[in-house]
Protein backbone atom coordinates (compact mmCIF):
# COMPACT_ATOMS: atom_id res chain seq x y z
CA UNK A 1 0.00 0.00 0.00
CA UNK A 2 1.42 3.36 -1.02
CA UNK A 3 1.24 6.00 1.71
CA UNK A 4 1.33 9.72 1.08
CA UNK A 5 2.21 12.39 3.64
CA UNK A 6 -1.40 12.81 4.74
CA UNK A 7 -1.74 9.04 5.26
CA UNK A 8 1.41 9.07 7.39
CA UNK A 9 0.07 11.94 9.52
CA UNK A 10 -3.27 10.17 9.90
CA UNK A 11 -1.59 6.90 10.94
CA UNK A 12 0.80 8.68 13.33
CA UNK A 13 -2.16 10.35 15.04
CA UNK A 14 -4.01 7.04 15.34
CA UNK A 15 -0.91 5.34 16.77
CA UNK A 16 -0.56 8.10 19.36
CA UNK A 17 -4.25 8.01 20.34
CA UNK A 18 -6.59 5.46 18.78
CA UNK A 19 -9.49 7.00 20.72
CA UNK A 20 -9.32 10.24 18.75
CA UNK A 21 -12.68 11.01 17.18
CA UNK A 22 -13.00 10.79 13.44
CA UNK A 23 -13.95 14.47 13.32
CA UNK A 24 -10.80 15.51 15.23
CA UNK A 25 -8.64 13.18 13.15
CA UNK A 26 -10.06 14.58 9.91
CA UNK A 27 -9.56 18.17 11.05
CA UNK A 28 -5.94 17.55 12.10
CA UNK A 29 -5.00 16.01 8.74
CA UNK A 30 -7.05 18.42 6.64
CA UNK A 31 -9.68 16.03 5.29
CA UNK A 32 -13.44 15.84 5.40
CA UNK A 33 -14.80 13.50 8.07
CA UNK A 34 -16.27 11.13 5.48
CA UNK A 35 -13.04 10.96 3.45
CA UNK A 36 -11.06 10.36 6.64
CA UNK A 37 -13.41 7.57 7.75
CA UNK A 38 -13.13 5.90 4.30
CA UNK A 39 -9.33 6.12 4.43
CA UNK A 40 -9.15 4.55 7.90
CA UNK A 41 -11.51 1.77 6.76
CA UNK A 42 -9.28 1.16 3.73
CA UNK A 43 -6.26 0.84 6.06
CA UNK A 44 -8.18 -1.68 8.18
CA UNK A 45 -9.34 -3.70 5.18
CA UNK A 46 -5.83 -3.74 3.69
CA UNK A 47 -4.45 -5.08 6.98
CA UNK A 48 -2.29 -2.02 7.68
CA UNK A 49 -4.28 -1.26 10.84
CA UNK A 50 -4.49 -4.58 12.66
CA UNK A 51 -6.01 -3.63 16.04
CA UNK A 52 -7.00 -0.91 18.48
CA UNK A 53 -6.11 -1.44 22.13
CA UNK A 54 -5.24 0.12 25.46
CA UNK A 55 -1.61 0.00 26.57
CA UNK A 56 -1.19 -1.19 30.15
CA UNK A 57 1.67 -0.85 32.61
CA UNK A 58 3.05 -4.33 33.37
CA UNK A 59 4.17 -3.19 36.84
CA UNK A 60 0.76 -1.72 37.69
CA UNK A 61 -0.85 -4.97 36.45
CA UNK A 62 1.32 -6.97 38.87
CA UNK A 63 3.79 -8.28 36.28
CA UNK A 64 7.06 -7.06 37.74
CA UNK A 65 9.34 -9.83 36.38
CA UNK A 66 10.45 -9.46 32.77
CA UNK A 67 12.90 -11.65 30.86
CA UNK A 68 14.28 -12.27 27.41
CA UNK A 69 14.57 -16.01 26.88
CA UNK A 70 16.82 -17.45 24.17
CA UNK A 71 15.52 -20.90 23.25
CA UNK A 72 17.63 -23.58 21.57
CA UNK A 73 15.79 -26.47 19.89
CA UNK A 74 16.94 -30.08 19.98
CA UNK A 75 16.20 -30.63 16.31
CA UNK A 76 13.93 -29.14 13.75
CA UNK A 77 11.39 -31.95 13.71
CA UNK A 78 8.38 -30.41 11.91
CA UNK A 79 5.86 -31.95 14.32
CA UNK A 80 7.74 -30.81 17.45
CA UNK A 81 8.32 -27.38 15.94
CA UNK A 82 4.62 -27.00 15.16
CA UNK A 83 3.72 -28.04 18.73
CA UNK A 84 6.26 -25.56 20.12
CA UNK A 85 4.90 -22.66 18.07
CA UNK A 86 1.27 -23.45 18.89
CA UNK A 87 2.05 -23.77 22.60
CA UNK A 88 4.00 -20.49 22.64
CA UNK A 89 1.13 -18.68 20.88
CA UNK A 90 -1.23 -19.74 23.69
CA UNK A 91 0.95 -18.83 26.68
CA UNK A 92 -0.16 -15.54 28.22
CA UNK A 93 3.31 -14.93 29.75
CA UNK A 94 4.90 -14.82 26.30
CA UNK A 95 4.44 -11.28 25.02
CA UNK A 96 6.54 -11.71 21.89
CA UNK A 97 8.30 -14.56 20.12
CA UNK A 98 10.81 -14.25 17.32
CA UNK A 99 12.40 -16.95 15.16
CA UNK A 100 15.87 -15.66 14.35
CA UNK A 101 19.23 -16.50 12.90
CA UNK A 102 22.21 -16.86 15.20
CA UNK A 103 22.88 -19.03 18.23
CA UNK A 104 19.32 -19.27 19.57
CA UNK A 105 16.45 -20.49 17.44
CA UNK A 106 13.75 -18.44 19.20
CA UNK A 107 13.71 -15.38 21.44
CA UNK A 108 10.82 -14.87 23.85
CA UNK A 109 9.82 -11.76 25.74
CA UNK A 110 8.21 -13.08 28.94
CA UNK A 111 6.32 -11.22 31.67
CA UNK A 112 5.48 -12.86 35.00
CA UNK A 113 4.34 -11.86 38.46
CA UNK A 114 7.71 -12.73 40.01
CA UNK A 115 10.69 -15.07 39.74
CA UNK A 116 8.73 -17.96 41.26
CA UNK A 117 6.08 -17.64 38.54
CA UNK A 118 8.83 -17.50 35.94
CA UNK A 119 10.42 -20.66 37.38
CA UNK A 120 7.03 -22.40 37.09
CA UNK A 121 6.80 -21.25 33.46
CA UNK A 122 10.20 -22.82 32.79
CA UNK A 123 9.72 -26.06 34.70
CA UNK A 124 6.07 -26.78 33.96
CA UNK A 125 5.96 -25.53 30.40
CA UNK A 126 9.08 -24.62 28.46
CA UNK A 127 11.38 -27.43 29.60
CA UNK A 128 8.61 -30.00 29.01
CA UNK A 129 8.41 -29.16 25.31
CA UNK A 130 9.99 -31.97 23.23
CA UNK A 131 11.54 -29.45 20.83
CA UNK A 132 13.37 -27.47 23.54
CA UNK A 133 16.98 -28.40 24.24
CA UNK A 134 17.86 -25.45 26.45
CA UNK A 135 17.03 -21.87 27.26
CA UNK A 136 19.12 -18.96 28.42
CA UNK A 137 17.45 -16.21 30.40
CA UNK A 138 18.39 -12.56 30.49
CA UNK A 139 16.46 -10.79 33.25
CA UNK A 140 15.37 -7.29 32.30
CA UNK A 141 16.64 -4.88 34.94
CA UNK A 142 14.98 -1.83 33.39
CA UNK A 143 13.56 -0.80 30.06
CA UNK A 144 15.41 1.95 28.29
CA UNK A 145 13.10 2.31 25.30
CA UNK A 146 9.85 0.75 24.25
CA UNK A 147 8.71 1.90 20.84
CA UNK A 148 5.01 1.26 20.36
CA UNK A 149 4.56 3.27 17.17
CA UNK A 150 5.95 2.53 13.75
CA UNK A 151 8.33 5.13 12.30
CA UNK A 152 6.30 6.20 9.27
Amino acid sequence: MQLDDRDRRLLALLQADCRISNADLAERVGMSASACWRRVRAFEEAGLITAYRAELSPQQAGLAFQALVHVHLTRHNPEHLSQFITAIEHRPEVMECYATTGQADYHLHVLCRDIAAYNQFLENFLFRMPAVESAQTNVVLRQIKTQKTLPL
